[in-house]
């Protein structure tokens, strides 16, 4: 009998939700985006992508409501999530989440529940997101810089996570472009999403020779860390995704020739963008296989194989349009293939984490750091 002065516990508890929850969101929204995308049209694979777009919908809609119970049962947990160094970042992915569901409203949603509530859903989303994708740009930053203690040698590619939201603003506000009135609504916007292009592609380029010197100074990253090797392909296909989206609209919306300059970005810019994408994602599957060999289990890190592969996707399959290259078109399907993989491993490795309640536990204390030894040697000196 359990009486009153024994508290029940549920692993269930929101206590330790943390932002990187959201990945599941976005990783779940782009299997949905990209396969609309694909050259090839199976049928009945339409009705499947709708089908994973009101998962990715419901599950958003399931995380807001336990972040917000999160926020006001345990303050202090989420507090402490804002001032850990290696959790804050995290807080990017609650805009990239929105972002991801909104765009999959107009790409595959709207078969469902109409043109116009899709254009609804995405306006909502789209401003919310980019908004927040913003203060998390401007705000991961400062309190790593004025409150967090960071080293160099601690840069992990988790950092660039509140810089690529609003690379991912760039790349879904094109598309309701059409859907604003003619004139200044439709270039403002146009614009705007090329201001957040340059804003993330810019942070991410200062960004990412930290990651990149650290993985090459400091050895490879913790078993647990290295899946978010994956996560540098998200500014790179998701750029190449939003110059494709940049071409698509802007004839008719921007006076020439500017309208022809966006043109010529898809193979200006995305075909040598694409290149370091296929260099990194070996670099990182290499990573990755060692890892594996050398005892990495299941985390929520897992789901950094899906969102990122499926920018990718979404970056080589407009490229393949824009250049009629089948070099683009035929990757963009084996990418969709892997990413399907992905995210079907993670799916299972989350649902079986939370039915055996580890997922949503209390973490561990953290391992004890050995302290440095020092030998005398015989001249006297201390090593």
């Amino acid at each position: 009998m359990v009486t009153a002065a024994q508290p029940l516990t549920y692993p269930l508890s929101v206590r330790h939700l943390g932002p990187n929850w959201y990945a599941t969101v976005m990783g779940t929204a782009v299997v949905a985006t990209a396969g609309a995308t694909l050259p090839p049209h199976v049928p009945g694979l339409r009705g499947v992508l709708v089908g994973v777009w009101a998962l990715s919908l419901a599950l958003l809609l399931t995380l807001l409501a336990g972040r917000a119970a999160h926020w006001a049962r345990h303050r202090d947990r989420a507090r402490a999530h804002l001032l850990d160094p290696a959790t804050a970042p995290f807080y990017g992915c609650l805009a990239m989440a929105l972002l991801a569901v909104g765009g999959g409203a107009l790409t595959v949603g709207r078969d469902w529940i109409g043109l116009r509530a899709a254009v609804a859903l995405d306006a909502v989303l789209f401003t919310a997101g980019t908004v927040l994708g913003l203060a998390a740009a401007v705000a991961v930053p400062y309190l790593m810089a004025v409150r967090h203690r960071v080293e160099p040698g601690q840069a992990t590619p988790v950092w660039l996570l509140p810089l690529v939201a609003p690379m991912v603003s760039a790349a879904v506000g094109p598309p309701l472009v059409p859907h604003l009135p003619p004139g200044q609504a439709r270039e403002t916007l146009l614009l705007g999403c090329f201001a957040l292009f340059g804003l993330s592609l810019l942070a991410t380029l200062v960004m990412l020779p930290m990651v990149f010197a650290r993985l090459l100074t400091g050895g490879p990253l913790p078993l647990a860390l290295t899946p978010t090797l994956f996560l540098v392909l998200g500014p790179l296909g998701q750029s190449t995704t939003a110059v494709d989206a940049f071409a698509d609209v802007a004839p008719g919306v921007v006076p020439e020739p500017y309208s022809e300059g966006f043109d010529a970005l898809p193979v200006l810019y995305g075909v040598p963008v694409m290149g370091f994408a296929l260099l990194w994602f070996c670099l990182a599957a290499a990573h990755v296989l060692r890892a594996r060999r050398h005892g990495m289990r299941f985390s929520m890190t897992w789901w950094s194989f899906t969102f990122p592969v499926g920018t990718c996707v979404t970056g080589a399959e407009a490229l393949g349009r824009h250049t009629g290259l089948i070099a683009y078109a035929g990757p963009a399907v084996v990418l969709y293939a892997v990413l399907v993989a992905a995210w079907g491993t993670a799916v299972v490795g989350t649902v079986r984490g939370l039915l055996r309640g580890g997922l949503l536990a209390a973490p561990g204390p953290a391992p004890a750091v050995p302290r440095p030894v020092t030998v005398r040697t015989t001249s006297g000196a201390v090593r």
